[in-house]
């Protein structure tokens, strides 16, 4: 009998020790100081197979407590397919939690204020941790998949910072950045000053392109759109280069010349008077807000001052004693 009390007492012990180690193990890191772990879960993986898919990525898991974590609280089949990161100090407890929670390891992509879509494009075609799905596609069909009821994608897309899980769709990236410029576009469209010479929000975008690639300092944004929000409602040509250097496109080689600006082009604001038909680049909130919110101001004319400022003025004579004095000095 005592014998047999003896046996149960060591098997209980031995449990106790046992549970007890892997309740130790399971609240360890199960990396300490190394660089982090990138590795993917495949779709349809259980505990056991990611167990498995993580060690053969080189996390020192060890599979079978891996599993048995996983059945012990009830997860197992939870688990979300994805590419992870596993970062120094991750136990197999909080492993577990960021697999079925679908903490997929992040990437970021940065759009640029005054980048054209094109420029974008090329960001986007180039970032490694992008599914390429829309390189084959088109700049009209692209936007067919977006938004059907825009033709050109110049100017639709906010420039920000963007998160998304590595893998992503290209598609979703152009669709998170249009759907950010349409938000943004509509709550500067509602706060807008009244009796601006726009026909829609379309036009003020136009308008908040050209003030981005026109001002060199951001306090200077409203005064900018002021000049060129005056010319619109006295019927004046806008001559802004940018415009222009758009219309030209890639042949452009950085030098605007006399010849460029007498060039006829649906971009060529020396030559046709209103806005151009499209914007000319990717606006940033500054820009939106400025081109619904001008400065109160009687000028126009700006030429710049040399130390990235500009001078302003109401009429010709002053802009032309302007232009001699920062210019032709």
């Amino acid at each position: 009998m005592a014998l047999i009390r003896k046996t149960i007492a060591l098997g209980l012990l031995a449990a106790a020790v046992a549970v007890g180690s892997f309740a130790w193990w399971a609240g360890q890191p199960v990396i300490g100081e190394e660089p982090a772990i990138e590795f993917t879960i495949n779709k349809g993986s259980g505990a056991s197979a990611a167990g498995q898919q993580m060690v053969a990525a080189g996390v020192p898991i060890q599979p079978l407590m891996f599993n048995l974590l996983a059945r012990v609280s009830g997860k197992s089949g939870q688990l979300k397919a994805g590419t992870y990161e596993l970062k120094p100090g991750t136990t197999p407890l909080r492993l577990i939690d960021q697999l079925v929670r679908g903490e997929f390891a992040q990437e970021s992509l940065t759009i640029i204020e005054g980048w054209t879509f094109r420029q974008m494009r090329q960001a986007i075609a180039a970032h490694k941790g992008l599914k390429h799905d829309t390189v084959e596609l088109s700049d009209r069909e692209l936007m067919a998949r977006i938004n059907p009821d825009f033709k050109e994608p110049e100017g639709l897309f906010f420039p920000d910072t963007y998160l998304f899980a590595k893998g992503s769709s290209e598609l979703a990236i152009f669709r998170q950045a249009h759907s950010m410029l349409m938000k943004r576009l509509g709550e500067a469209w509602e706060q807008r000053t009244p009796d601006l010479p726009y026909k829609s929000p379309y036009e003020a975008l136009t308008m908040a392109s050209i003030v981005e690639k026109e001002t060199g300092q951001k306090s200077e944004r409203n005064m900018i759109a002021a000049v060129f929000v005056n010319r619109l409602k006295l019927g004046m040509m806008l001559q802004t280069d940018p415009t222009v250097i758009y219309g030209i496109g890639p042949k452009f080689d950085g030098n605007i010349r006399k010849k460029d600006l007498e060039t006829d082009t649906p971009y060529n604001t020396y030559t046709r008077t209103g806005l151009p038909p499209t914007p000319i680049s990717l606006p940033g909130l500054g820009s939106l807000m400025a081109a619904l919110a001008p400065a109160k101001s009687s000028a126009l004319y700006f030429v710049a001052r040399g130390n990235g400022t500009s001078q302003f003025s109401d009429n010709l004579t002053d802009h032309n004693r302007a232009v001699n004095q920062y210019q032709r000095q």
